[in-house]
């Protein structure tokens, strides 16, 4: 009896931390989230142009881009749980110097600081989410992504309910956020050490022998179109969130916490998207829930410019649900891919994710100053029609067999 015990209470231990990490990515991304959702409030209170607000997403996106597969290439090596709270200390900072700000460096600084801390939590959360998916890798990836879609989703309501009427100074409010974060990190830190321990041994065996057996050019050309993927995703998702707000106020002469509830519907539906998404690929198969989730999308999205502020609000939840199903799903096929490089592949693409919608918000805001923030609506409802390219990539089955 004491066998099927301890492993129940391992089991048991196991599903705490994935909620924790779960958890964890809600706070994180619900302050990262916060920033693009703020920008109207930024640049009413400090007359910035729409490329300025590009540069404070780039900044964001940047910082939480470049650092993600540098951590998660060392730590797949050497594991560094004490990063766990560590980037939270990072996000609390930034909260604290946005409260403050008082003109577009400071906020760029601020902006710096949470993207390093976005940067830290993501992949070795990932490498959490996975040591305890046992079998369930798709579901497991889902409950640890769903939590960021979690927080995402609720930023439009807490820029709506608290910083629309309190200001920058709204932003201490969120410094209980990332307090609360670096207590659950730090729990969740002392079980990821003990595993690691006892599993890295074998995780670096297993990507020793799979280094053996993929080619080069099958793995680049994977890696390639998944990473088009990306591309339409978090492009497409950078519009949205970073200046649907204001196309929302322009189109339909209503306020900013209308606007909002557009976005809280995206991500609301996102989140149950992504919860959904992983279960139905361990199912179903990872290629046909991925090519659904960016293709799927691109009915709903070239309708969205033209509805009406009702049709806008189911519009998004569509495009939530389904856009974003696909991303913890992209993950997990990448990984079943390239076994023992947990780390690197969430490195890897969310920091590409990152850094697309970084890049993505600064190009687009140069666009709407140029041309309007009407015609970039138009013109992004077309990016997921990338999602055709995800007809070539290799079926599951195939892409075990190698």
């Amino acid at each position: 009896m004491s066998q099927p015990a301890t492993a129940g209470t391992a089991k048991q231990a196991a599903n705490v931390m994935l909620i924790g990490v779960s958890l964890a990515h809600l706070l994180n991304d619900a302050m990262q989230s916060v920033v693009p959702a703020v920008f109207p409030i930024f640049q009413k209170s400090m007359q910035l142009s729409f490329a300025q607000i590009g540069w404070i997403a780039f900044t964001l996106n940047l910082t939480a881009s470049v650092l993600q597969p540098l951590i998660g290439y060392y730590t797949d090596r050497k594991p560094m749980p004490i990063l766990l709270p560590l980037g939270m200390v990072f996000t609390l900072l930034g909260m604290i110097g946005l409260a403050f700000s008082p003109g577009l460096a400071m906020l760029i600084i601020s902006a710096a600081f949470i993207g390093v801390g976005s940067s830290v939590l993501h992949p070795e959360s990932s490498r959490v989410a996975h040591l305890a998916a046992g079998k369930g890798r798709g579901l497991a990836q889902s409950i640890f992504q769903v939590g960021g879609n979690t927080g995402q989703a609720l930023a439009p309501l807490m820029v709506a309910f608290i910083l629309t009427s309190q200001g920058q100074l709204g932003f201490l409010w969120f410094t209980l956020l990332a307090v609360a974060g670096i207590i659950i990190q730090w729990n969740v830190s002392r079980w990821y050490g003990e595993q690691t321990r006892l599993l890295h041994r074998a995780e670096r065996r297993t990507s020793t022998n799979n280094d053996q057996t993929l080619s080069k050019g099958f793995v680049f050309f994977v890696l390639s179109t998944l990473i088009v993927l990306l591309f339409s995703k978090f492009v497409y998702l950078a519009s949205m969130t970073g200046y649907y707000s204001f196309y929302f106020m322009e189109q339909y002469q209503l306020p900013l916490e209308k606007a909002q509830i557009s976005l809280f519907a995206l991500q609301f539906a996102g989140m149950v998207g992504t919860l959904l998404g992983g279960p139905l690929a361990d199912r179903f198969g990872r290629k046909k829930i991925i090519w659904f989730s960016i293709l799927g999308t691109a009915p709903f999205s070239i309708w969205l410019p033209y509805a009406s502020p009702t049709g806008s609000f189911l519009l998004c939840l569509a495009i939530g649900a389904i856009l974003m199903s696909g991303f913890s799903v992209i993950i997990v096929y990448a990984q079943e891919m390239l076994p023992g490089k947990v780390g690197t592949i969430a490195g890897l693409f969310f920091g590409l994710s990152f850094g697309m919608a970084g890049l993505g918000s600064v190009v687009l805001g140069w666009l709407i100053d140029q041309t309007g923030v009407a015609f970039m609506i138009q013109i992004c409802a077309f990016l997921p029609l990338l999602g055709l390219f995800a007809l070539l990539l290799p079926k599951d089955s195939k892409l075990m067999r190698q």
